[in-house]
């Protein structure tokens, strides 16, 4: 019997990997859900409920705003839980090089944290739901019909963000990481028609194709269309096809900077 019977395939390893990363985030679950949802949580508390109550926004917002807070909630997460390992494993503490010597392909190291990262921005939005309903009430014109659409969508931004998070932690130095929030996600998240319907923009014409730069507008809007879609929102085939092609982009760039990363 040869030597290699035994030997681990590729698809065995990325599992185990992959099965490691989940079983961190387990242990460490208090910490992951501050980090990634205390700023849509407190969203949820002044615009989905006290304002509200106060009378300074229409009762109808909310239907608008929830699609968006799960959006919000999944990105963060998805970029969160990429980048910032990344940028710490590439620059102080090293500890890519124990995943660097699995035995599997250098892409495949990266399309593991690549797909650990989604899966945790999937986990917050799972996490935000139940919360926004205790905070804001029953949404009238939640539908649950588009579930399927709702599934499609969270798949392909959590993989959408979560490659943009091992670009962004391959590219940035750990001296620089204050940058990518307040130069990259801040904006992001504000011009990210989150807080509200791409639609809405029909008054500022400008800024309504501006913002079609921004990878939350799709998620936000997809999230709208499949959930509440009596909310005006942009057309769920346009935003399925923008979401393929911003994972495939932000895929490539991320590997390849995962790449020269660890060979450099």
């Amino acid at each position: 019997m040869s030597a290699n019977t035994h030997a681990p395939t590729s698809a065995t390893v990325f599992l185990a990997l992959l099965r490691r990363d989940l079983r961190v985030v387990r242990r460490e679950l208090p910490f992951f859900l501050v980090r990634t949802l205390m700023q849509p949580v407190l969203f949820l508390v002044v615009f989905g409920f006290l304002l509200p109550k106060m009378g300074f926004v229409r009762g109808g917002y909310s239907t608008a705003l929830l699609p968006g807070i799960l959006a919000v909630s999944l990105t963060l997460s998805a970029i969160q839980s990429v980048a910032l390992p990344m940028v710490q494993d590439f620059g102080w503490t090293k500890e890519i090089e124990d995943r660097l010597l699995a035995p599997i392909p250098t892409s495949l190291v990266a399309a593991e944290k690549i797909v650990a990262g989604a899966l945790q921005g999937i986990i917050a939005a799972l996490v935000v739901l139940p919360i926004a309903r205790l905070v804001m009430g029953p949404v009238i014109t939640f539908a649950w019909i588009g579930l399927g659409e709702t599934v499609v969508i969270t798949t392909l931004g959590a993989l959408a963000f979560s490659a943009l998070g091992m670009w962004l932690g391959t590219a940035i130095s750990p001296q620089q990481i204050g940058l990518m929030f307040s130069a990259i996600i801040s904006p992001m998240l504000f011009f990210g028609c989150a807080y509200y319907p791409w639609r809405g923009l029909d008054a500022v014409p400008v800024m309504k194709y501006a913002v079609l730069i921004n990878p939350l507008v799709y998620v936000a809007e997809g999230m709208r269309g499949a959930l509440t879609p009596s909310v005006p929102h942009m057309p769920l085939r346009v935003v399925a096809v923008a979401l393929s092609i911003i994972t495939a982009v932000f895929w490539t760039m991320g590997v390849r900077g995962f790449y020269k990363r660890a060979i450099g």
